[in-house]
Protein backbone atom coordinates (compact mmCIF):
# COMPACT_ATOMS: atom_id res chain seq x y z
CA UNK A 1 0.00 0.00 0.00
CA UNK A 2 1.24 3.49 -0.80
CA UNK A 3 2.06 5.93 2.00
CA UNK A 4 0.55 9.45 2.16
CA UNK A 5 3.76 11.40 1.60
CA UNK A 6 5.78 12.54 -1.39
CA UNK A 7 9.01 10.51 -1.54
CA UNK A 8 10.92 13.27 -3.35
CA UNK A 9 10.06 15.83 -0.65
CA UNK A 10 10.81 13.28 2.06
CA UNK A 11 14.35 12.75 0.79
CA UNK A 12 14.84 16.50 0.37
CA UNK A 13 14.45 16.98 4.12
CA UNK A 14 12.10 19.95 3.70
CA UNK A 15 9.05 18.43 5.38
CA UNK A 16 10.49 15.87 7.82
CA UNK A 17 13.36 16.60 10.20
CA UNK A 18 16.47 14.44 10.05
CA UNK A 19 15.80 13.00 13.51
CA UNK A 20 12.65 11.38 12.11
CA UNK A 21 14.37 9.69 9.16
CA UNK A 22 16.82 6.85 8.82
CA UNK A 23 18.44 5.60 5.63
CA UNK A 24 19.66 2.06 5.02
CA UNK A 25 21.60 0.82 2.01
CA UNK A 26 20.15 -2.67 2.44
CA UNK A 27 17.80 -4.82 4.49
CA UNK A 28 19.20 -5.16 8.03
CA UNK A 29 16.40 -6.44 10.33
CA UNK A 30 18.23 -6.06 13.65
CA UNK A 31 19.04 -2.35 13.23
CA UNK A 32 15.76 -1.63 11.45
CA UNK A 33 13.57 -3.14 14.19
CA UNK A 34 15.38 -1.10 16.85
CA UNK A 35 14.52 2.03 14.89
CA UNK A 36 10.91 0.90 14.36
CA UNK A 37 10.56 0.54 18.14
CA UNK A 38 12.14 3.97 18.78
CA UNK A 39 9.89 5.74 16.26
CA UNK A 40 6.81 3.97 17.68
CA UNK A 41 7.69 5.19 21.19
CA UNK A 42 7.92 8.78 19.85
CA UNK A 43 9.66 10.03 22.99
CA UNK A 44 9.69 13.66 21.81
CA UNK A 45 6.13 13.68 20.38
CA UNK A 46 7.53 14.53 16.95
CA UNK A 47 5.13 12.34 14.97
CA UNK A 48 5.79 9.68 12.37
CA UNK A 49 9.23 8.30 11.58
CA UNK A 50 10.44 7.01 8.21
CA UNK A 51 12.99 4.34 7.33
CA UNK A 52 14.11 4.31 3.70
CA UNK A 53 15.85 1.15 2.47
CA UNK A 54 17.89 1.39 -0.70
CA UNK A 55 19.44 4.77 0.07
CA UNK A 56 23.00 5.36 1.16
CA UNK A 57 23.59 8.23 3.56
CA UNK A 58 26.47 10.52 4.41
CA UNK A 59 26.36 12.63 7.57
CA UNK A 60 22.64 11.93 7.84
CA UNK A 61 21.90 13.10 4.29
CA UNK A 62 20.61 10.76 1.55
CA UNK A 63 22.93 10.25 -1.39
CA UNK A 64 21.46 10.68 -4.87
CA UNK A 65 20.92 8.84 -7.11
CA UNK A 66 19.65 6.16 -4.73
CA UNK A 67 21.14 2.66 -4.56
CA UNK A 68 17.72 1.08 -4.94
CA UNK A 69 15.81 -1.88 -3.48
CA UNK A 70 14.98 -5.00 -5.50
CA UNK A 71 11.17 -5.03 -5.82
CA UNK A 72 11.22 -8.83 -6.13
CA UNK A 73 12.29 -9.00 -2.46
CA UNK A 74 9.29 -6.98 -1.29
CA UNK A 75 6.97 -9.88 -0.45
CA UNK A 76 9.69 -11.74 1.44
CA UNK A 77 10.56 -8.66 3.49
CA UNK A 78 6.86 -8.16 4.28
CA UNK A 79 6.62 -11.72 5.64
CA UNK A 80 9.76 -11.27 7.73
CA UNK A 81 8.48 -7.95 9.10
CA UNK A 82 5.30 -9.60 10.38
CA UNK A 83 7.38 -12.08 12.36
CA UNK A 84 9.76 -9.45 13.73
CA UNK A 85 6.94 -7.07 14.66
CA UNK A 86 5.24 -9.84 16.64
CA UNK A 87 8.36 -9.76 18.84
CA UNK A 88 7.69 -6.12 19.78
CA UNK A 89 5.92 -5.83 23.16
CA UNK A 90 3.09 -4.89 22.76
CA UNK A 91 2.70 -5.85 19.09
CA UNK A 92 3.25 -3.06 16.61
CA UNK A 93 3.14 -3.12 12.81
CA UNK A 94 4.48 -0.26 10.65
CA UNK A 95 3.42 0.30 7.03
CA UNK A 96 5.49 -0.65 4.02
CA UNK A 97 5.46 0.77 0.51
CA UNK A 98 7.55 0.52 -2.64
CA UNK A 99 8.31 4.00 -3.92
CA UNK A 100 9.92 4.92 -7.23
CA UNK A 101 12.66 7.57 -7.39
CA UNK A 102 15.72 8.19 -9.58
CA UNK A 103 14.49 5.44 -11.91
CA UNK A 104 14.73 2.83 -9.12
CA UNK A 105 12.62 1.51 -6.26
CA UNK A 106 13.18 2.09 -2.56
CA UNK A 107 11.41 0.41 0.35
CA UNK A 108 9.73 2.99 2.57
CA UNK A 109 8.73 1.98 6.10
CA UNK A 110 6.32 4.42 7.71
CA UNK A 111 6.27 4.24 11.52
CA UNK A 112 3.41 6.29 13.01
CA UNK A 113 3.69 7.06 16.72
CA UNK A 114 2.15 4.15 18.64
CA UNK A 115 -1.06 4.56 20.61
CA UNK A 116 -0.17 2.01 23.33
CA UNK A 117 3.44 2.96 24.05
CA UNK A 118 5.92 2.22 25.54
CA UNK A 119 7.27 -0.54 23.29
CA UNK A 120 10.13 -2.98 23.83
CA UNK A 121 12.06 -4.86 21.16
CA UNK A 122 14.81 -7.51 21.28
CA UNK A 123 18.30 -6.08 20.98
CA UNK A 124 18.83 -8.63 18.20
CA UNK A 125 15.69 -10.05 16.57
CA UNK A 126 17.83 -12.77 14.94
CA UNK A 127 19.34 -14.06 18.20
CA UNK A 128 18.17 -17.35 19.68
CA UNK A 129 18.04 -15.94 23.20
CA UNK A 130 16.56 -12.46 23.17
CA UNK A 131 17.13 -9.54 25.52
CA UNK A 132 14.37 -6.89 25.43
CA UNK A 133 14.84 -3.15 25.87
CA UNK A 134 12.91 0.05 25.25
CA UNK A 135 14.28 2.19 22.43
CA UNK A 136 13.99 5.94 21.90
CA UNK A 137 15.39 8.38 19.34
CA UNK A 138 18.27 10.53 20.50
CA UNK A 139 19.23 12.87 17.70
CA UNK A 140 19.62 10.50 14.74
CA UNK A 141 20.20 7.29 16.70
CA UNK A 142 17.94 4.65 18.27
CA UNK A 143 19.25 4.11 21.80
CA UNK A 144 18.32 2.36 25.04
CA UNK A 145 16.97 5.06 27.40
CA UNK A 146 18.69 5.76 30.71
CA UNK A 147 16.82 5.35 34.00
CA UNK A 148 15.30 8.86 33.95
CA UNK A 149 14.32 8.62 30.29
CA UNK A 150 12.73 5.20 30.83
CA UNK A 151 10.62 6.54 33.69
CA UNK A 152 9.52 9.47 31.54
CA UNK A 153 8.73 7.15 28.62
CA UNK A 154 6.48 5.01 30.84
CA UNK A 155 4.65 8.14 32.01
CA UNK A 156 3.88 8.99 28.37
CA UNK A 157 1.54 5.98 28.22
CA UNK A 158 -1.40 8.13 29.32
CA UNK A 159 -0.30 11.26 27.45
CA UNK A 160 -1.10 10.70 23.80
CA UNK A 161 -1.33 14.18 22.17
CA UNK A 162 -4.92 15.35 21.75
CA UNK A 163 -4.82 15.45 17.94
CA UNK A 164 -3.69 11.80 17.74
CA UNK A 165 -6.32 10.50 20.16
CA UNK A 166 -9.29 8.43 19.04
CA UNK A 167 -12.60 10.29 19.22
CA UNK A 168 -15.04 7.66 20.47
CA UNK A 169 -18.04 9.95 19.96
CA UNK A 170 -18.07 9.50 16.19
CA UNK A 171 -17.11 7.01 13.53
CA UNK A 172 -15.57 7.84 10.19
CA UNK A 173 -18.82 8.89 8.54
CA UNK A 174 -17.89 12.53 9.23
CA UNK A 175 -14.58 12.32 7.36
CA UNK A 176 -14.68 13.84 3.89
CA UNK A 177 -13.37 11.58 1.13
CA UNK A 178 -12.89 14.65 -1.07
CA UNK A 179 -10.82 16.55 1.53
CA UNK A 180 -8.56 13.56 2.08
CA UNK A 181 -7.94 13.17 -1.65
CA UNK A 182 -7.45 16.94 -2.01
CA UNK A 183 -4.64 16.76 0.55
CA UNK A 184 -2.98 13.84 -1.24
CA UNK A 185 -3.19 15.71 -4.55
CA UNK A 186 -1.68 18.84 -2.94
CA UNK A 187 1.37 16.97 -1.67
CA UNK A 188 1.65 14.86 -4.85
CA UNK A 189 1.43 11.56 -2.99
CA UNK A 190 1.34 8.36 -5.02
CA UNK A 191 -1.56 7.32 -2.82
CA UNK A 192 -3.77 9.87 -4.59
CA UNK A 193 -3.90 7.81 -7.80
CA UNK A 194 -4.78 4.64 -5.88
CA UNK A 195 -7.32 6.35 -3.62
CA UNK A 196 -9.90 6.78 -6.39
CA UNK A 197 -10.84 3.11 -6.07
CA UNK A 198 -10.83 3.04 -2.26
CA UNK A 199 -13.66 3.36 0.24
CA UNK A 200 -13.65 6.08 2.90
CA UNK A 201 -12.69 3.43 5.46
CA UNK A 202 -9.74 2.22 3.40
CA UNK A 203 -8.43 5.70 2.72
CA UNK A 204 -8.82 6.84 6.34
CA UNK A 205 -6.93 3.72 7.45
CA UNK A 206 -4.17 4.32 4.91
CA UNK A 207 -3.75 7.89 6.17
CA UNK A 208 -3.82 6.80 9.84
CA UNK A 209 -6.90 8.92 10.56
CA UNK A 210 -8.87 6.23 12.38
CA UNK A 211 -8.47 3.35 14.76
CA UNK A 212 -10.47 0.40 16.06
CA UNK A 213 -11.96 -2.85 14.83
CA UNK A 214 -12.58 -3.00 11.08
CA UNK A 215 -16.33 -3.23 11.64
CA UNK A 216 -16.35 -0.23 13.98
CA UNK A 217 -13.67 2.36 13.22
CA UNK A 218 -13.42 5.59 15.20
CA UNK A 219 -12.02 8.83 13.79
CA UNK A 220 -8.95 10.40 15.33
CA UNK A 221 -9.24 14.04 16.36
CA UNK A 222 -6.79 15.09 13.64
CA UNK A 223 -9.10 13.55 11.04
CA UNK A 224 -12.08 15.54 12.30
CA UNK A 225 -10.06 18.77 12.52
CA UNK A 226 -8.47 18.56 9.07
CA UNK A 227 -10.68 16.30 6.98
CA UNK A 228 -14.25 17.00 8.07
CA UNK A 229 -16.17 19.88 6.54
CA UNK A 230 -17.48 21.15 9.87
CA UNK A 231 -14.96 20.63 12.70
CA UNK A 232 -16.97 23.01 14.93
CA UNK A 233 -19.56 20.24 15.21
CA UNK A 234 -17.06 18.39 17.41
CA UNK A 235 -14.80 21.22 18.63
CA UNK A 236 -16.80 24.41 19.36
CA UNK A 237 -15.11 27.71 18.42
CA UNK A 238 -12.41 26.04 16.32
CA UNK A 239 -12.06 29.07 14.05
CA UNK A 240 -9.87 32.05 13.25
CA UNK A 241 -11.28 35.51 14.01
CA UNK A 242 -9.67 38.45 12.22
CA UNK A 243 -10.72 41.67 13.98
CA UNK A 244 -9.75 45.12 12.69
CA UNK A 245 -9.58 48.05 15.14
CA UNK A 246 -8.91 51.14 12.97
CA UNK A 247 -8.84 53.45 16.01
CA UNK A 248 -7.42 50.95 18.51
CA UNK A 249 -9.10 48.64 21.01
CA UNK A 250 -10.32 51.59 23.10
CA UNK A 251 -12.64 52.74 20.30
CA UNK A 252 -16.08 51.32 19.51
CA UNK A 253 -15.44 50.87 15.80
CA UNK A 254 -14.22 47.44 14.68
CA UNK A 255 -14.76 44.95 11.86
CA UNK A 256 -14.71 41.19 12.38
CA UNK A 257 -14.43 38.30 9.94
CA UNK A 258 -14.56 34.62 10.94
CA UNK A 259 -12.87 31.77 9.07
CA UNK A 260 -14.06 28.23 9.70
CA UNK A 261 -14.07 24.80 8.05
CA UNK A 262 -11.10 22.42 8.07
CA UNK A 263 -8.28 24.07 10.02
CA UNK A 264 -5.86 24.14 7.06
CA UNK A 265 -8.60 25.92 5.06
CA UNK A 266 -9.10 28.39 7.90
CA UNK A 267 -5.38 29.14 7.80
CA UNK A 268 -5.08 29.61 4.05
CA UNK A 269 -8.31 31.67 3.82
CA UNK A 270 -7.31 33.96 6.71
CA UNK A 271 -3.83 34.48 5.23
CA UNK A 272 -5.34 35.27 1.83
CA UNK A 273 -7.67 37.84 3.42
CA UNK A 274 -4.82 39.51 5.32
CA UNK A 275 -2.60 39.55 2.25
CA UNK A 276 -5.34 41.15 0.12
CA UNK A 277 -6.89 43.58 2.60
CA UNK A 278 -4.25 44.43 5.20
CA UNK A 279 -0.77 44.20 3.73
CA UNK A 280 0.44 47.26 1.80
CA UNK A 281 3.73 47.97 0.05
CA UNK A 282 5.86 51.06 -0.50
CA UNK A 283 8.88 51.96 -2.59
CA UNK A 284 11.34 54.52 -1.28
CA UNK A 285 13.65 56.13 -3.86
CA UNK A 286 16.88 57.99 -3.13
CA UNK A 287 18.62 60.79 -4.96
CA UNK A 288 22.13 59.47 -4.27
CA UNK A 289 21.66 55.90 -5.57
CA UNK A 290 19.74 54.01 -8.19
CA UNK A 291 18.45 51.22 -5.94
CA UNK A 292 15.13 51.80 -4.23
CA UNK A 293 13.91 50.15 -1.02
CA UNK A 294 10.84 47.94 -1.23
CA UNK A 295 9.05 47.19 2.03
CA UNK A 296 5.61 46.40 3.46
CA UNK A 297 3.67 47.56 6.47
CA UNK A 298 3.90 43.93 7.61
CA UNK A 299 6.07 41.29 5.92
CA UNK A 300 3.77 38.49 4.75
CA UNK A 301 6.28 35.80 5.72
CA UNK A 302 6.11 36.88 9.37
CA UNK A 303 2.29 36.92 9.41
CA UNK A 304 2.17 33.52 7.70
CA UNK A 305 4.55 31.94 10.19
CA UNK A 306 2.87 33.50 13.24
CA UNK A 307 -0.61 32.35 12.25
CA UNK A 308 0.55 28.89 11.12
CA UNK A 309 2.30 28.47 14.48
CA UNK A 310 -0.93 29.39 16.27
CA UNK A 311 -2.86 26.74 14.31
CA UNK A 312 -0.09 24.20 14.95
CA UNK A 313 0.50 24.78 18.67
CA UNK A 314 -2.87 25.89 20.09
CA UNK A 315 -4.89 23.63 22.39
CA UNK A 316 -7.90 22.20 20.59
CA UNK A 317 -9.35 21.04 23.89
CA UNK A 318 -10.16 24.66 24.79
CA UNK A 319 -13.21 26.37 23.32
CA UNK A 320 -11.39 29.52 22.28
CA UNK A 321 -10.78 30.77 18.73
CA UNK A 322 -7.46 31.99 17.40
CA UNK A 323 -7.69 35.77 17.25
CA UNK A 324 -5.84 38.08 14.88
CA UNK A 325 -6.11 41.73 15.91
CA UNK A 326 -5.32 44.37 13.31
CA UNK A 327 -4.39 47.48 15.30
CA UNK A 328 -3.20 50.89 14.06
CA UNK A 329 0.37 50.11 15.12
CA UNK A 330 0.62 46.30 15.03
CA UNK A 331 -0.91 42.92 14.30
CA UNK A 332 -1.46 40.62 17.27
CA UNK A 333 -1.89 36.85 16.89
CA UNK A 334 -3.42 35.37 20.06
CA UNK A 335 -3.78 31.65 20.71
CA UNK A 336 -4.88 29.52 23.66
CA UNK A 337 -3.59 27.97 25.77
CA UNK A 338 -0.09 29.30 26.27
CA UNK A 339 3.33 27.99 25.42
CA UNK A 340 4.91 24.95 27.03
CA UNK A 341 6.07 25.66 30.63
CA UNK A 342 9.60 24.55 29.72
CA UNK A 343 10.00 27.62 27.49
CA UNK A 344 11.19 30.86 29.05
CA UNK A 345 10.39 34.43 28.02
CA UNK A 346 14.11 34.99 27.49
CA UNK A 347 14.08 32.21 24.86
CA UNK A 348 11.63 34.22 22.76
CA UNK A 349 13.47 37.49 23.29
CA UNK A 350 16.69 35.83 22.07
CA UNK A 351 14.86 34.17 19.18
CA UNK A 352 16.08 30.70 20.19
CA UNK A 353 13.19 28.37 20.98
CA UNK A 354 13.62 24.65 21.55
CA UNK A 355 10.30 22.95 22.20
CA UNK A 356 10.65 19.87 24.40
CA UNK A 357 7.52 18.18 23.08
CA UNK A 358 4.98 19.20 20.47
CA UNK A 359 1.33 19.55 21.46
CA UNK A 360 -0.10 18.52 18.08
CA UNK A 361 2.33 16.18 16.36
CA UNK A 362 -0.05 15.04 13.60
CA UNK A 363 -1.34 18.53 12.74
CA UNK A 364 2.25 19.75 12.52
CA UNK A 365 3.12 16.92 10.14
CA UNK A 366 0.23 17.69 7.81
CA UNK A 367 0.96 21.44 7.81
CA UNK A 368 4.61 20.78 6.97
CA UNK A 369 3.57 18.55 4.07
CA UNK A 370 1.43 21.42 2.78
CA UNK A 371 4.41 23.77 3.32
CA UNK A 372 2.31 25.98 5.59
CA UNK A 373 4.84 25.83 8.42
CA UNK A 374 8.55 25.19 8.67
CA UNK A 375 10.62 22.59 10.48
CA UNK A 376 11.40 22.08 14.12
CA UNK A 377 11.96 25.26 16.13
CA UNK A 378 12.35 27.58 13.11
CA UNK A 379 9.12 29.58 13.39
CA UNK A 380 10.29 32.29 15.81
CA UNK A 381 13.64 32.89 14.01
CA UNK A 382 11.72 33.12 10.71
CA UNK A 383 9.45 35.85 12.12
CA UNK A 384 12.39 37.81 13.54
CA UNK A 385 14.35 37.52 10.29
CA UNK A 386 11.39 38.59 8.12
CA UNK A 387 10.82 41.72 10.20
CA UNK A 388 14.50 42.60 10.19
CA UNK A 389 14.74 42.20 6.41
CA UNK A 390 11.68 44.44 6.03
CA UNK A 391 13.20 47.17 8.22
CA UNK A 392 10.47 46.70 10.83
CA UNK A 393 10.85 46.77 14.63
CA UNK A 394 11.39 43.45 16.41
CA UNK A 395 8.36 41.31 17.32
CA UNK A 396 7.03 41.10 20.87
CA UNK A 397 6.19 37.73 22.44
CA UNK A 398 4.03 37.70 25.53
CA UNK A 399 2.17 35.28 27.81
CA UNK A 400 0.58 35.48 31.24
CA UNK A 401 2.71 34.22 34.09
CA UNK A 402 2.60 31.80 35.75
CA UNK A 403 -0.58 30.29 34.31
CA UNK A 404 0.35 30.57 30.61
CA UNK A 405 -3.23 30.45 29.40
CA UNK A 406 -2.52 32.41 26.21
CA UNK A 407 0.34 33.36 23.91
CA UNK A 408 0.58 36.58 21.91
CA UNK A 409 2.86 37.42 19.00
CA UNK A 410 2.83 41.16 18.28
CA UNK A 411 4.17 42.17 14.87
CA UNK A 412 4.84 45.94 14.79
CA UNK A 413 4.00 48.04 11.76
CA UNK A 414 6.87 49.41 9.67
CA UNK A 415 7.69 52.97 10.90
CA UNK A 416 6.98 54.48 7.47
CA UNK A 417 3.35 53.32 7.75
CA UNK A 418 2.67 54.89 11.15
CA UNK A 419 -0.20 57.36 11.08
CA UNK A 420 1.16 60.88 10.72
CA UNK A 421 -1.85 62.83 9.51
CA UNK A 422 -4.45 61.77 12.11
CA UNK A 423 -6.66 64.64 13.34
CA UNK A 424 -6.64 63.07 16.82
CA UNK A 425 -6.14 65.52 19.66
CA UNK A 426 -3.60 63.12 21.14
CA UNK A 427 -1.33 63.32 18.13
CA UNK A 428 -1.77 67.09 18.05
CA UNK A 429 -0.74 67.14 21.70
CA UNK A 430 2.46 65.30 20.88
CA UNK A 431 3.42 68.04 18.43
CA UNK A 432 2.23 71.14 20.29
CA UNK A 433 1.85 70.21 23.95
CA UNK A 434 -1.82 71.28 23.78
CA UNK A 435 -4.72 69.17 24.94
CA UNK A 436 -8.45 69.48 24.68
CA UNK A 437 -8.98 67.49 27.87
CA UNK A 438 -10.90 64.24 28.32
CA UNK A 439 -13.19 62.52 30.83
CA UNK A 440 -10.16 60.84 32.38
CA UNK A 441 -9.30 64.10 34.13
CA UNK A 442 -12.16 63.48 36.57
CA UNK A 443 -10.82 59.99 37.29
CA UNK A 444 -7.23 60.97 38.02
CA UNK A 445 -8.01 64.13 39.96
CA UNK A 446 -7.55 67.01 37.49
CA UNK A 447 -4.00 66.02 36.68
CA UNK A 448 -2.69 69.32 35.32
CA UNK A 449 -0.27 70.45 38.03
CA UNK A 450 -1.93 68.24 40.67
CA UNK A 451 0.78 65.64 41.30
CA UNK A 452 1.98 66.99 44.60
CA UNK A 453 4.50 69.30 42.93
CA UNK A 454 6.60 66.41 41.60
CA UNK A 455 5.69 67.10 37.98
CA UNK A 456 3.71 70.31 37.73
CA UNK A 457 4.15 70.62 33.93
CA UNK A 458 7.93 70.31 34.10
CA UNK A 459 10.68 68.41 35.90
CA UNK A 460 13.51 70.32 37.45
CA UNK A 461 12.30 73.36 35.53
CA UNK A 462 13.76 72.02 32.30
CA UNK A 463 11.76 68.99 31.10
CA UNK A 464 8.33 70.00 29.83
CA UNK A 465 5.51 67.45 29.94
CA UNK A 466 2.12 67.62 28.29
CA UNK A 467 -1.01 67.07 30.31
CA UNK A 468 -1.50 63.63 28.73
CA UNK A 469 2.03 62.62 29.68
CA UNK A 470 1.35 63.72 33.26
CA UNK A 471 -1.73 61.48 33.27
CA UNK A 472 0.35 58.52 32.10
CA UNK A 473 3.01 59.17 34.77
CA UNK A 474 0.28 59.20 37.42
CA UNK A 475 -1.03 55.82 36.17
CA UNK A 476 2.46 54.34 36.29
CA UNK A 477 2.85 55.60 39.87
CA UNK A 478 -0.32 53.69 40.71
CA UNK A 479 0.71 50.53 38.79
CA UNK A 480 4.28 50.25 37.49
CA UNK A 481 3.27 47.22 35.37
CA UNK A 482 0.35 48.94 33.64
CA UNK A 483 -0.02 47.82 30.00
CA UNK A 484 -0.32 49.86 26.80
CA UNK A 485 -3.87 48.58 26.43
CA UNK A 486 -4.90 49.57 29.96
CA UNK A 487 -3.53 53.10 29.49
CA UNK A 488 -5.32 53.42 26.15
CA UNK A 489 -8.64 52.31 27.63
CA UNK A 490 -8.39 54.62 30.63
CA UNK A 491 -7.42 57.63 28.53
CA UNK A 492 -9.86 56.68 25.73
CA UNK A 493 -7.16 56.96 23.07
CA UNK A 494 -5.63 54.41 20.70
CA UNK A 495 -2.58 52.36 21.58
CA UNK A 496 -0.39 53.92 18.89
CA UNK A 497 -0.82 57.30 20.64
CA UNK A 498 0.06 55.69 23.99
CA UNK A 499 3.26 54.29 22.48
CA UNK A 500 4.19 57.70 21.12
CA UNK A 501 3.70 59.29 24.54
CA UNK A 502 5.74 56.60 26.29
CA UNK A 503 8.54 56.85 23.72
CA UNK A 504 8.58 60.61 24.24
CA UNK A 505 8.81 60.14 28.02
CA UNK A 506 11.67 57.68 27.58
CA UNK A 507 13.48 60.08 25.25
CA UNK A 508 13.09 62.86 27.82
CA UNK A 509 14.67 60.61 30.46
CA UNK A 510 11.53 60.52 32.59
CA UNK A 511 10.77 56.81 32.13
CA UNK A 512 12.78 53.64 31.75
CA UNK A 513 11.50 50.20 30.80
CA UNK A 514 12.95 47.41 32.97
CA UNK A 515 12.76 43.75 31.88
CA UNK A 516 11.21 43.78 28.41
CA UNK A 517 7.61 42.76 27.72
CA UNK A 518 7.10 41.19 31.14
CA UNK A 519 8.89 43.93 33.01
CA UNK A 520 7.79 47.24 34.53
CA UNK A 521 8.09 51.00 34.17
CA UNK A 522 10.53 52.95 36.35
CA UNK A 523 10.06 56.66 36.88
CA UNK A 524 13.51 58.23 36.88
CA UNK A 525 14.66 60.59 39.60
CA UNK A 526 15.43 63.82 37.73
Amino acid sequence: MSIPINIEKLLSGTIVEGTRMEFKKGWNPTAIMRTVCAFANDFENEGSGYIVIGVQESNGKPQRPVVGFNPEDFEQVQKEMIGYCNLIQPNYMPRLSLEEIDGKYVLLIWVPAGSIRPYKVPDDVLAKYKTYNYRIRQYSSSVVPNVEQEAELIQLTARIPFDDRVNTLTGIENLSFDLMREHLASIKSKLFNKSGGMTVEELATAMNLCEGAQEHLFSKNVGLLMFSKNPKQFFPNVQIDVVEFPQGTGAKEFKEKTFDGAIQKQLTDALSYIRTNIIQSKVKKYSDRAEADHFSNYPYEAIEEALANAVYHRSYELREPIEVRILPHAIEVISYNGVDPSLKQSDFERGVVRIRRYRNRRIGGFLKELELTEGRGTGIPTIIRALKNNGSPSPIFDTDEPNRTYFVIEIPIHPDFMETDSPSDDLKELETGETSGSPIENEVGQTGGSMGGSIGGSIGGSIELTQRQEQIILMIKEDHKVSYRAIAEMLMINESAVKKHLNSLKNKGVLERIGGTRGYWKIMEI
